[in-house]
């Protein structure tokens, strides 16, 4: 198991893909962590009910937000879900 994860950046999902299959050590690793770090016991709270909210947001950030969901093969609003809990995640962390 590696001591410091390094994931590097990929220039398609396809390269992406091909590196965490020939890396399974890392995803044991990356899941290892964060068990210890008892994140996977708050999963069930994370997936636990939810509230449709509107927002507004500008335009061009809306856009941009599809952009690389499609790249990713996600619909737009999963990846601004899970870009908003990552914010939150790492704010909730500093206070």
């Amino acid at each position: 198991m590696p001591t410091k994860i390094v994931i590097p950046r990929f220039k398609s999902e396809t390269e992406e893909a091909q590196w965490w299959d020939a890396h399974p050590e890392v995803v044991t690793a990356l899941f290892l962590k964060a068990k210890k770090e008892g994140r996977l016991e708050r999963l069930p709270r994370i997936r636990g009910a939810t509230k449709s909210v509107t927002i507004r947001l500008p335009i061009t950030d809306l856009e941009t937000a599809q952009e690389i969901a499609d790249q990713r093969g996600l619909p737009y609003q999963t990846f601004i879900k899970g870009l908003l809990h990552q914010a939150l995640e790492r704010e909730n962390k500093t206070r």
